[in-house]
């Protein structure tokens, strides 16, 4: 299925998972490693996906890999990373769901009304918002966005919630989102071991 028109897609894998302990991108959840697993849930929503990562990784999975240009630095990083890429390229649709690579419950409805909302949105960023406050890592990013992050992020600035202050955004809440997430699950990340672990404890118990 192709993606939703004017919607590229870039899956953020630059992380060093040092929480974690092993790289996150490539442990398994429902029978494949997760970067495999995000890479065929973005296709089904987007056009042109591209996998933010240090040169030279995940090659395995026939993805095209953007270098990150600040490796080490945060998401904040990898989506302006993904923004100039989406501003140098010919296929540059005017905007950009950006993930993070460690996320299992994310939905395909889900993400597909998230990119359709681009088409009727006035602000660079679609952002949602959990009951845990904004989900940068799981947005849609209009092009343009770039100079403003990447000027926040040169004054010093690396949390992408801070960035996001220098950005128009449209905020998405609970009744945008909840009719995709009846278990309340849709923007769990694993950012340690033991997340991964629950997560395949959930899976397991949603299988039996």
């Amino acid at each position: 299925m192709t993606g939703e028109p004017g919607v590229g897609g870039y899956i953020l894998a630059g992380g060093g998972s040092t929480r974690f302990g092993r790289d996150k991108a490539l442990v398994e959840f429902a029978g494949e490693p997760m970067l495999a697993r995000m890479m065929n849930l973005m296709r089904s929503v987007t056009t042109d996906l591209k996998v933010v990562a240090k040169s030279g990784k995940y090659a395995e999975f026939g993805a095209q890999i953007v270098s990150d240009r600040w490796p080490g630095e945060g998401p904040l990083g990898g989506i302006i990373t993904a923004l100039e890429d989406a501003g140098e390229s010919s296929a540059d649709s005017g905007w950009n769901l950006i993930v993070s690579c460690d996320m299992p419950f994310l939905a395909r409805e889900w993400l597909a009304f998230l990119c359709g909302r681009t088409a009727i949105s006035k602000a660079q960023v679609v952002l949602p918002y959990s009951a845990h406050g904004p989900e940068p890592l799981c947005a849609c990013y209009r092009t343009d966005a770039a100079g403003a992050l990447r000027a926040a992020f040169e004054s010093g600035v690396r949390k992408v919630t801070q960035g996001l202050q220098h950005a128009s955004t449209e905020a998405l809440d609970e009744s945008d989102w909840k009719r995709f997430d009846s278990a309340g699950r849709l923007f769990w990340n694993m950012n340690t071991a033991a997340d991964y672990e629950e997560a395949r404890r959930i899976l397991e118990a949603e299988r039996t």
